[in-house]
């Protein structure tokens, strides 16, 4: 396999000497090296590398702003962040930017060649903790947007999905609450519209995926 081309982007001299020392010595090619974003985002336009490994923080503009600027004018170069921030947030806009991968800078070298050589193979470059954590971040996110989405209906407008979700049609809902058909259609344009739906259908799929409502709680016997 031809050793993917490398570039280093972090301000620490020290340190960018010792990754390109380990990258180099487990058979990787390093073609720069750079010490802040501005100069990372010139050397990958110069330099066309297929890796770049970018630190978080640096001068001059920070990892995830030319993180965003070499996705957007060189879609087909990867950015892996190295990086000393084990925050959340940090990590989830990383990946949301589009980063192919987020490496703490604690990990041994074993573990971060493992993960670079992963790319390679189409594996994200991601440790199991890692990984872990995105998952649990955005099932979290999930849950919350369940309930953003739950707090702008009302409890008519709750009642109402809920006998759409069972397949009732317009007429057997209005004869169920008591209502006209047209009060049933003006209910229904609302619920599409806090859902960002366009149909009854869509609306049905998007309660169940999500969890906001269930299946049959308020189908005929």
């Amino acid at each position: 396999m031809t050793p993917i081309r490398i570039l280093v982007a972090d301000d620490h001299s020290l340190f960018r000497d010792g990754i390109v020392s380990l990258l180099e010595a487990a058979g990787f090619q390093v073609i720069g090296q750079v010490g802040d974003g501005r100069a990372a985002v010139e050397a990958a336009r110069r330099l066309q590398p297929e890796l770049v490994l970018m630190d978080l923080s640096m001068p001059e503009m920070t990892g995830l702003e030319a993180l965003r600027a070499i996705r957007a004018e060189m879609p087909d170069v990867q950015v892996v962040m190295l990086t000393v921030s084990d925050e959340d947030s940090d990590l989830f806009e990383a990946i949301r930017a589009g980063a192919r991968g987020y490496l703490l800078k604690s990990l041994n070298a074993d573990e971060f060649i493992e993960l670079l050589e992963g790319l390679q193979r189409g594996d994200a470059a991601i440790s199991r903790k890692t990984a872990t954590r995105l998952i649990d971040g955005y099932a979290a996110l999930s849950r919350l947007q369940t309930k953003s989405s739950e707090s702008l209906l009302t409890p008519r407008e709750m009642e109402l999905l809920q006998l759409i979700v069972d397949g009732m049609s317009n007429k057997a809902i209005a004869e169920r609450l008591s209502l006209s058909e047209n009060t049933i259609k003006y209910h229904i344009k609302n619920i599409l519209q806090k859902l960002g739906v366009q149909n009854r259908t869509e609306a049905a799929t998007q309660a169940l995926r999500s969890g906001l409502l269930n299946p049959t709680r308020h189908a005929d016997s």
